[in-house]
């Protein structure tokens, strides 16, 4: 929310979440440091309705997006993950977008790695695995084309790999150093 409130574009965030109290308390704590209006939608599908980006970040072990609930053009970031379930975007939704992954080899891996949902619309039959034939990197340096038209639908699925694990723990490591907080521990 707070990256996505930089953009220009965004005028508005709506939260959604199985748990209503939890989705207002996250729109009190971010609606005095935001500068665009933040709400909390009535249900997930509300927040979902209508939406220009989505980001699904849950551990829900059914769809908390579905195509039926999809307008044209909707970009949607999917980072949760439930190994015992569907994942939380649902087949239809992936057939129906381009699909964006980091690494098609982490994405497609066997469990408890690799993205569920992919792993399921193949299981299905609702795609192909050559249907993940876009990775981020290439997209960003343009070697490959996102985005086709304005309508088309795309879902980026992340799965994380190590590097940005890694990238992400230097951050902090240096963050607690300049700060002088934390303990080292020898092992």
């Amino acid at each position: 929310a707070r990256a996505l409130a930089r953009s220009p574009q965004v005028e508005a965030i709506r939260i959604g979440g199985r748990d209503r109290a939890k989705a207002e308390a996250l729109v009190d704590e971010l609606a005095g440091e935001l500068s665009v209006k933040v709400e909390a939608a009535p249900t997930i599908e509300d927040a979902v309705r209508g939406a220009d980006i989505i980001c699904a970040t849950t551990h829900s072990d059914r769809p908390v997006v579905r195509r039926e609930w999809l307008r044209p053009g909707v970009h949607i970031n999917s980072v949760g993950y439930n190994a015992t379930g569907e994942g939380e975007v649902d087949g239809a939704t992936v057939r129906d977008a381009l699909v964006v992954v980091e690494s098609r080899t982490a994405a497609l891996a066997p469990p408890p790695a690799g993205a569920v949902e992919l792993r399921r619309a193949i299981e299905q039959g609702v795609i192909i695995p050559d249907h993940i034939h876009v990775e981020l990197g290439e997209v960003v340096v343009g070697t490959v084309k996102g985005r086709t038209d304005e309508t088309q639908i795309t879902l980026y699925k992340s799965v994380g790999v190590a590097v940005q694990d890694a990238a992400a723990a230097a951050l902090v490591l240096r963050a607690a150093r300049d700060r002088g907080v934390g303990a080292v521990v020898d092992v």
